[in-house]
């Protein structure tokens, strides 16, 4: 959180403690926590309290949480992860978890950050292309505009797709779910579509895994789409599973060389079957760039969006008469808790620790 998010924490009365430094790399000191009413403490200090927000669950350090402690973060469901917060009998939430209802878009922790990392992989691979993104009309001759193809029209998608037609880009667009199509092609892009996609209502609008004969299908489409690309970006994942392949060593080598490719699935194996998560691979004269960290290189821009989405879930567990109040039956709660007294309660994380 900003300090101007803080603010709007201790102008309602809730007494707030931010760690020494936390928001040095946001540019926030801790002075301007302190002229927003905050206290400045120690980090063990910080975890006494009886709301913790943290970017990632402090996992090594749950012992110093009070049993009961409402731990707000962004946590990987995984079986080591769960028990661990089980064990510590703690009540957390994982903002990521949060359904895609409009009620709940102040809180979307996935849209802000898929919004700073759609933005920056653009950028990025204007910068590292070695050709132009618009079309440029000179006496030397005409430049042609350089060719985008977007996998995955998520947030991130969509921000690649507004910001690369900004620079004057051909931009095309591939996405499973056929309800996204409008919203592309309004961005000005052509949306690349596959016949026979499964979609599911309870994926809460996400994307799911598919059969065989469609992934044949869409590999063959999108190879034919990326040889005649000079940038790719991949935004493609699926909750709780590995990023689909989607662009093959084979397509690497028949693209441009000078071509790039901004791989957004990194931390989740990569939508190209050459990404290393945190590193520029050059493969056949393709750029391939890891990239799983922008809104971490975003930081003031993303503090404040992630900070406000927190704020507004906040507000949510929290009486008019500044008590603690969880009430499960309100679908946001239950579907973003994935502990409470040992239990998991988000149907969400039992179904992605069966599979």
């Amino acid at each position: 959180m900003l300090a101007e998010t803080v603010k709007a924490l201790t102008s309602s009365g809730i007494t707030v403690h931010v760690e020494t430094g936390a928001g040095l790399f946001a540019f926030q000191s801790d002075e301007s926590y302190t002229a927003a009413g905050a206290a400045i403490v120690s980090r063990t200090e910080a975890f006494s309290s009886d709301i913790v927000l943290a970017v990632h669950p402090p996992l090594g350090e749950l012992k110093l949480l009070k049993p009961g402690t409402i731990l707000s973060s962004v946590i990987p469901v995984n079986p080591e992860t769960v028990s661990a917060l089980q064990e510590a009998k703690v009540t957390a939430f994982s903002l990521d978890l949060v359904p895609r209802i409009t009620r709940a878009q102040t809180m979307d922790i996935l849209s802000s950050m898929a919004t700073v990392s759609g933005y920056k992989a653009v950028l990025e691979a204007a910068f590292l292309s070695p050709s132009f993104f618009p079309m440029f009309m000179s006496a030397a001759g005409t430049i042609k505009p350089a060719r985008v193809l977007i996998l995955g029209a998520g947030v991130a998608g969509l921000q690649a797709i507004s910001v690369a037609r900004k620079l004057g880009a051909i931009v095309e667009v591939f996405d499973v779910r056929s309800a996204v199509k409008t919203e592309a092609e309004s961005l000005g892009a052509k949306f690349i579509e596959v016949e026979g996609a499964r979609e599911e209502q309870s994926a809460g609008g996400y994307a799911v895994e598919q059969s065989e004969e469609y992934k044949n299908k869409q590999k063959q489409l999108i190879h034919d789409h990326a040889v005649r690309s000079n940038i790719i970006i991949c935004t493609a994942l699926i909750p709780g599973r590995k990023a689909p392949l989607l662009v093959s060593k084979n397509t690497v080598q028949q693209m441009m060389p000078g071509s790039v490719i901004i791989d957004l699935a990194a931390s989740s194996g990569g939508n190209c079957e050459l990404t290393k998560d945190h590193e520029i691979v050059v493969a056949h004269g393709v750029t391939i760039a890891g990239r799983s960290a922008y809104p971490s290189q975003t930081p003031v821009d993303a503090s404040r969006m992630m900070g406000r989405n927190m704020l507004n879930f906040i507000k949510s567990l929290i009486s008019p008469e500044k008590q603690i109040k969880l009430n499960f039956d309100d679908e946001i709660i239950h579907s973003a808790c994935v502990v409470h007294n040992g239990e998991i309660i988000s149907e969400r994380v039992k179904q992605l620790l069966k599979m």
